[in-house]
């Protein structure tokens, strides 16, 4: 079976972590669910478990915290990524984030618990999955960073630089609260940026 026309963005992102065998490749899409969400759509929600991790074939969503009613952005996911509660993935809890989608997504949906079986069973896929995890920690890492030391404009640019597809895709609003600014402090700095 020839995966790569129906997930070219999943395997070719899995494939940048680590090389995973065509095998385990099929035993992912094996137990795969494919899903069309249209845009604000909840993937995870606070308070809840919903048993899924999701794979982003098309698309990109966002995840956050509400804090005082107010909706603190934490990270984006693009085409080929992976997002999911990690609450209930490490800690059987109920979710303490969001993810939502910020437009239109193609994501494909395997359980938790199966996901759990592959990663601890066929080496390939615990490697992807650490090389995974490796690289969030060190985004998280230097995100935290940025945020104490980095002035406004900046962390802007340090984000345009890493994230140049959120840039153009995601709400100024969404991309401030990432950043730790104003949305008009955002709108300043980018038009700037642009008259550089």
């Amino acid at each position: 079976m020839d995966i790569t026309a129906e997930i070219p963005n999943i395997i070719s992102t899995m494939r940048r972590y680590w090389p995973v065998s065509q095998e385990s490749m099929l035993m992912i899409f094996g137990s795969l669910k494919r899903f069309e969400f249209p845009r604000k759509h909840l993937l995870v929600g606070e308070g809840f478990t919903s048993g899924r991790a999701y794979f982003i074939e098309r698309g990109m969503t966002r995840s956050y915290w509400m804090e005082n009613g107010q909706e603190i952005t934490t990270s984006f996911s693009t085409e080929g990524a992976i997002v999911f509660s990690m609450d209930e993935m490490y800690s059987n809890l109920p979710s303490e984030e969001y993810v939502e989608t910020v437009e239109p997504v193609t994501a494909y949906a395997i359980t938790t618990v199966r996901l759990q079986q592959l990663v601890t069973s066929r080496l390939d896929l615990a490697n992807w999955w650490s090389k995974l995890h490796e690289y969030e920690y060190r985004r998280i890492h230097r995100s935290h960073k940025e945020r104490l030391t980095l002035d406004a404009v900046e962390r802007y640019d340090a984000f345009a630089t890493q994230f140049p597809e959120v840039c153009r895709r995601a709400r100024l609003t969404d991309i401030a609260s990432y950043l730790g600014i104003t949305p008009s402090t955002l709108s300043r700095i980018r038009a700037r940026v642009k008259n550089r």
